[in-house]
């Protein structure tokens, strides 16, 4: 039986799973790190699905997701998350729900379009620099305590493209799923 939640270390963009999410700016152009990357392996016809997107619904805001086609990628669907970029202070825990809210929006929409397995990379901790330590607790709290109660999802993975995401991830998978056998 393979875990439910899991972490790997890799490259997103070669993953043949329902859905990858890309860590997307509200205006849901490439960017760097991961969504620079996702652009560039989806081909033209992404960048297309995100303009039509953008046409249709305006931005997308912080803490919430949109669902396009893959183009040339081996997943189906490509959630387009917008995390909050970090800044220290009073607002620290309105960021704190935005990213959140990015993972279950995700979630949320991977449920719609009836979409089984789902990878995550580690959002907003790139160019917006949340703290990564706290963005993987966000990451996972959030992602357990929705599969707890929607079936649909038979498996999310966490995607870390460097050692240090990799560790930090692999850690919080194994504090924050302590005796949680159904999910790992």
């Amino acid at each position: 039986m393979h875990k439910r939640i899991m972490m790997i270390k890799g490259d997103i963009t070669h993953l043949p799973v329902d859905a990858i999410v890309n860590a997307a700016r509200t205006s849901l152009r490439s960017g760097g790190g991961v969504s620079g990357a996702i652009h560039r392996a989806a081909g033209p016809k992404l960048k297309k699905l995100c303009q039509q997107q953008r046409h249709q619904q305006g931005a997308c805001p912080t803490g919430h997701a949109v669902i396009t086609d893959a183009g040339n990628l081996p997943s189906r669907k490509v959630i387009h998350a917008v995390g909050p970029v970090w800044r220290w202070g009073w607002r620290a825990t309105l960021k704190q729900s935005q990213l959140a809210s990015a993972y279950q929006n995700s979630l949320l929409l991977a449920v719609e379009h009836g979409l089984q397995t789902i990878a995550f990379p580690a959002i907003s901790t790139g160019h917006y620099h949340f703290p990564r330590l706290l963005a993987a607790r966000i990451a996972i709290t959030t992602v357990r305590d929705f599969l707890k109660s929607n079936p649909v999802i038979s498996q999310v993975i966490f995607v870390c493209f460097s050692e240090r995401d990799a560790a930090i991830y692999q850690t919080s998978l194994d504090f924050y799923l302590k005796g949680e056998d159904d999910l790992c």
